[in-house]
């Protein structure tokens, strides 16, 4: 094996851009989820390392100093952050000029000549599921012979192999908690919504929702939903639970664990029986009987992509869902104690400032326990990204998707809906969400029922309310590039 180390890249102050991040930003609050992709790859290299630098506050300096020793550096990139990830290898190639350095993640996969010609440092990209893609670079192997790689040969010429094919025994995968103990400390990496101590991994891979602006499954992922068996999985629960017994909840990452409900169920039971406290990606379709299965074994909280309030949207992106259902589905789970953590995007296809009114009462309406709004991103490799080129939605300026501080910027823009307006409407949003008065009593009476709650939420209102105050600072130029657009 060729000694390798596998590299979150030092980025924007705050950036969860890591390789588990789905849509990476600066958040509102301090946020970072765990570098899952990197740390499957990680596990099937023998003596590698993992550096997730964002959290553990890393710096290039440092980075760069420690990389001298390794023969191989596999990064994470990202469409917002492939300019800074690029200057970093270019940084590590500059140090060691005999390093291997390889890129992955969704931007690669989708724009490999594109990324190859964008960072001259980089001397391959992985495509797609690129597991064992790299166990084999890192094995040796001449780069024409590994299936899923783009590389330059000896020429400078881009080489691209043929496609490796999709795994579908994922018990194959061995336990990315190994690289967690080894690599990683799990009191770096926060969710608002989730208990922290935290824990995430995934049981799966794909998604079989067609939501056209869904990264992974369009990407990396696909959409047959490939699954690790629930005695896999609950072997990995055993051992955080041995690894690591402070954390006080596991978060399933999979893009909808409850596609398969028979099997959501059935590892629901066992991890009744280890009394793990656990939460989930899910749909807002999930039927009654099994949520209250899931309740009773554990389930503490669901994260729900609600979207918007508007069908006729909905119907736009193929999210296949329908209002009333969500509501019901909402309504069950407020009947059986189970959290929601609500996501909504503003500035989708079809959105208008009345569309935008439905959804943010829609979304006082159902009331989560908490929620995200987002700015409509239009990755490369997604469906909606193409159609914001081919209709003229998104300009150049705004083609990076964040600015220069990490933040999101709203780079969707329409003939009756500006950049502005939509970039504006996401501090309305929050503000009429959380500062309404049932909404502040029960933030209070969580925090006064838990001393550990209330210097948590004490810590994530002043980020809060430090992020809406740098939005006004944002505002300005985000005019100036509406009005020059």
């Amino acid at each position: 094996m060729l000694k390798t180390l596998f590299l979150q890249p030092p980025s924007f102050e705050g950036f969860d851009g890591g390789a588990g991040s789905r849509y990476q930003a600066k958040r509102e609050i301090r946020s970072f989820w765990y570098p899952t992709w990197l740390a499957q790859p990680a596990a099937l290299v023998a003596g590698s390392r993992l550096i997730d630098a964002p959290p553990a506050g890393i710096g290039l300096d440092t980075v760069t100093a420690q990389a001298g020793g390794y023969e191989l550096v596999v990064i994470h990139t990202s469409s917002p952050s492939f300019a800074n990830d690029a200057r970093v290898a270019q940084a590590l190639k500059d140090a060691n000029p005999a390093l291997k350095i390889g890129f992955v993640g969704a931007k690669v996969a989708v724009q490999p000549m594109e990324s190859l010609r964008d960072a001259p440092a980089a001397d391959f990209v992985a495509r797609n599921e690129f597991d064992f893609t790299i166990k084999e670079v890192a094995e040796g192997r001449p780069f024409a012979e590994i299936a899923g790689l783009s590389w330059r040969d000896e020429y400078g010429d881009t080489v691209h192999n043929e496609e490796r094919e999709i795994l579908e025994d994922m018990d194959q995968l061995p336990f990315v908690t190994e690289v967690y103990k080894r690599d990683l400390r799990i009191e770096d990496y926060f969710i608002g919504y989730l208990k922290h101590p935290y824990v995430s991994l995934y049981t799966g891979r794909g998604c079989k929702s067609r939501c056209t602006f869904c990264l992974w499954p369009q990407t990396v992922g696909g959409h047959r939903y490939r699954v690790r068996s629930p005695a896999h999985v609950v072997e990995e629960v055993k051992l955080i639970g041995k690894y690591f017994p402070k954390v006080r909840e596991i978060f399933f990452d999979d893009d909808t664990f409850t596609d398969d409900l028979p099997r959501a169920e059935a590892i629901a039971r066992e991890l009744g029986k280890l009394g793990v406290t656990w939460s989930c990606n899910a749909k807002a379709n999930v039927p009654r009987a099994t949520l209250k299965v899931l309740r009773d074994n554990g389930l503490r909280l669901l994260l729900v992509g609600y979207e918007s309030g508007n069908q006729k949207i909905l119907y736009n992106i193929k999210k296949g869902l329908r209002i009333e259902v969500a509501k019901q589905f909402t309504r069950d789970c407020h009947d059986l104690g189970i959290k929601i953590h609500g996501t909504f995007i503003l500035g989708l296809p079809g959105e208008t400032q009345q569309t935008i009114e439905e959804t943010i009462r829609y979304a006082v309406e159902l009331n989560p326990h908490t929620l995200q709004v987002s700015l409509a991103a239009p990755y490369p490799g997604t469906f909606l990204h193409r159609q914001a080129v081919a209709n003229g939605w998104l300009d150049a300026a705004h083609a990076e998707l964040v600015d220069e501080h990490g933040v999101q910027i709203a780079p969707l823009h329409y003939p009756h809906l500006s950049h502005t307006e939509i970039f504006d409407s996401v501090e309305d949003f929050y503000r009429r969400f959380y500062l309404r008065a049932p909404k502040i009593a029960s933030i209070v009476g969580e925090m006064l029922l838990s001393p550990q709650m209330m210097v948590r939420r004490l810590r994530e209102g002043r980020e809060f309310f430090q992020f809406l105050r740098e939005r006004q600072v944002e505002k300005a130029p985000v005019r100036e590039n509406a009005e020059a657009a």
